[in-house]
């Protein structure tokens, strides 16, 4: 099994920035590539980014490039996810997910192996 741990929500004004974190334990032997969903009250969960673990190649959803940038830390198997000029409808809980041996589509939630518990981003207008 795979623990991953959010971390870094929390409320800020729109304009403003925030830096989620993801730490894995547990059998991290094998990681293929982590990535960021998000998902609103009432939504369906949404891709937002994904790193691949040996390359580093990163993919972003189109309605967030440039304001979005997802990183790593191989040592420490941690991934991050650097949010800037945050607005209103970012608003959702940011849950952090693991692929460990590629499984589909870096878009599709099923994709993926593990996940964590979720941290609450709010942005206020």
């Amino acid at each position: 099994q795979v623990q991953l741990v959010e971390s870094g929500g929390g409320l800020v004004q729109a304009g403003g920035s925030l830096r989620l974190s993801c730490a894995a334990s547990g059998r991290t032997f094998s990681v293929y590539r982590m990535g960021w969903f998000r998902q609103a009250p009432g939504k369906e969960r949404d891709f937002v980014a994904a790193i691949t673990w040996s390359g580093g190649a990163t993919y972003y959803a189109d309605s967030l490039k440039g304001r979005f940038t997802i990183s790593r830390d191989n040592a420490k198997i941690t991934v991050y996810l650097e949010m800037n000029s945050l607005k209103p409808e970012d608003t959702a809980v940011y849950y952090c997910a693991l692929d460990q041996y590629y499984g589909g589509l870096v878009e599709r939630p099923r994709t993926y192996d593990y996940w964590g518990q979720g941290t609450q981003v709010t942005v206020s207008s």
